[in-house]
């Protein structure tokens, strides 16, 4: 499906990892490298010669891994932000090595580019880079009546709080369903839970 309009990209969200922001602010991010290729250039090629189009807030983890995540808003806030930062960190390589934070950057839309050389997933920024310090734990809740890990201050009421883990998610989803009042598939549950082991959170 050949996307040409950014109402039809946000339309197309579930095919990426997304989430809710505290603000509304749909969020969408790559699941592999590939996809965070195709998810910027579809942007870029919806913002070429398109000066009515917004310069849309990325952001990536500082060291590699993680995904591109987009801000499909023109006027995020600082809120937004600090919950994408979350979301971003929690999906990257930090999560899986047991990391308690991790560095996010910050930038524009504009200041991507992908020369022919750059490897799948690799894009250069130029210009000015804005560093944020991220906490990776995450809550479950229900997003557009699906389930979602999400940074804690989007809700305040989680089904279910979590942190990573040593043990396999795939091996922590009975104990995940016990803990859960509601009822899950294993494809849902596993879906909205980052790459890696997950831990139960009771702070």
């Amino acid at each position: 499906m050949k996307i040409s309009s950014l109402k039809e990209l946000k339309e197309s969200y579930a095919k990426y990892r997304w989430f809710l922001t505290s603000g509304k602010k749909l969020v969408i991010g790559g699941k592999s490298a590939a996809q965070n290729d195709d998810l910027l250039k579809i942007l870029k090629t919806l913002a070429h010669g398109n000066e009515k189009f917004p310069d849309l807030t990325v952001l990536h983890t500082s060291a590699p891994g993680s995904p591109f995540s987009v801000i499909l808003d023109n006027s995020p806030t600082v809120s937004d932000i600090k919950e994408t930062a979350v979301f971003t960190a929690c999906f990257s390589r930090a999560w899986r090595s047991l990391a308690k934070k991790a560095i996010v950057d910050v930038f524009k839309l504009s200041q991507l580019s992908k020369p022919t050389r750059l490897k799948t997933g690799t894009w250069n920024v130029r210009g000015q880079i804005k560093k944020v310090s991220a906490e990776l734990s995450l809550v479950l809740i229900k997003q557009k009546s699906k389930l979602r890990a999400v940074p804690p201050s989007v809700s305040k009421k989680p089904l279910l709080s979590v942190i990573p883990g040593k043990t396999k998610k795939e091996t922590m989803l009975p104990k995940l369903s016990i803990e859960l009042d509601e009822k899950f598939s294993k494809e849902e549950l596993l879906s909205a839970l980052p790459p890696g082991g997950v831990k139960v959170s009771r702070k």
